[in-house]
């Protein structure tokens, strides 16, 4: 049990847990704040004697509820917390160090409404704390993303406007499974009645959302992250295949979704999938592999392989090779931007 938190702390948490968890049970609640069950009971009694009306009912959907119309005080952070969420802020957002940034514009009220000795901590930490942009990110906009999230939520299927790489436009029905971040990129998770097939969709592309008036079921037991990654690695242009020559167990620890699916093959096991860049799909995943493999397709990853392979041997060869300077390929991202 935590013995250096006060009541009133505890108290304002427990305040916290039944705004975000209605029907959180005094159990659940204990575990939440780090004490007993009967403890627990004690803070809700303390919030009803600062006139704060917590409901409670029993049975198997039971538990304490905030009553109707119920003012929530101020938000108080620790410093631990304020911290944080400064750091937090500027690791996901390094534009955020600039006041003129949206993010950067609601993380200078965060700090001013703080009190004085923690605001001028989160404001040192802001302003001598570098942050190097990720050049994969993507920063799509704030209502749409927000309008994604409640299709999903709401299970009401929607018409995107959307904009591929090449900067073709299109609309379309899709069933908003999920929104998913990776890797500094916002995704829309979705089966599309367009392609009667799943896709993966970049939400800074997505120029338009129109509300149907169509429902929709996930999947049972959806995984979206497993599942947007495991799509990222389907339906490209170059198809692979890699032969290793150990178990799938000792090779599925170097083998990111993207690259394809893994399967027993003979005495080792062999790796499925497709690229749109066979350099990249070489270079930056395969070669950081330390298990023995062999390519056996397709074509164009089988020559930049044999390419990659020559400029490593002509690295440690005694003379040097004439130089060539290649042109770089259309795309050097090591994360497809759509997938399925």
């Amino acid at each position: 049990m935590r013995n250096d938190v006060s009541p009133t702390a505890r108290a304002l948490r427990a305040l916290e847990i039944l705004q975000s968890r209605p029907g959180t049970t005094a159990d659940e609640l204990g575990a939440r704040l780090g004490v007993s069950e009967r403890a627990a009971r004690r803070y809700v009694d303390i919030l009803r004697e600062a006139g704060i009306p917590v409901e409670s009912s029993r049975g198997p959907y039971g538990g304490y509820r905030l009553g109707r119309g119920v003012r929530l005080p101020p938000v108080v952070f620790t410093e631990a917390e304020a911290l944080g969420l400064v750091m937090a802020v500027l690791d996901g957002q390094p534009a955020a160090a600039d006041g003129d940034d949206l993010v950067g514009s609601a993380l200078s009220k965060v700090i001013q409404a703080l009190p004085d000795g923690l605001r001028r901590q989160a404001a040192a930490l802001r302003h001598h704390a570098s942050a190097a942009p990720d050049r994969r990110a993507s920063r799509p906009d704030p209502a749409t993303t927000s309008a994604l999230v409640a299709a999903s939520a709401a299970r009401r299927r929607v018409v995107l406007t959307y904009r591929g790489e090449s900067g073709t436009e299109w609309e379309g029905e899709v069933d908003p499974w999920a929104v998913v971040v990776r890797f500094g990129r916002w995704y829309l998770l979705c089966h599309s009645h367009r392609a009667d097939a799943i896709r993966t969709y970049r939400i800074d592309r997505v120029r338009g959302v129109r509300p149907t008036d169509d429902g929709f079921e996930p999947p049972d037991g959806l995984d979206a992250v497993a599942t947007l990654e495991e799509n990222l690695g389907r339906g490209w242009q170059f198809t692979t295949r890699v032969v290793f020559d150990a178990p799938p167990a000792a090779v599925a620890p170097w083998i990111r979704p993207p690259m394809g699916r893994l399967e027993p093959y003979g005495d080792g096991c062999v790796l499925l999938g497709s690229t749109r860049n066979p350099t990249m799909y070489a270079q930056e995943w395969l070669a950081t592999v330390p298990i023995d493999f062999r390519v056996e397709g397709g074509p164009e990853l089988r020559d930049a392989m044999a390419t990659l392979a020559a400029r490593f041997n002509a690295a440690v060869a005694d003379e040097p090779p004439t130089t060539r300077v290649p042109r770089p390929p259309a795309s050097r991202r090591g994360d497809p931007d759509e997938g399925g």
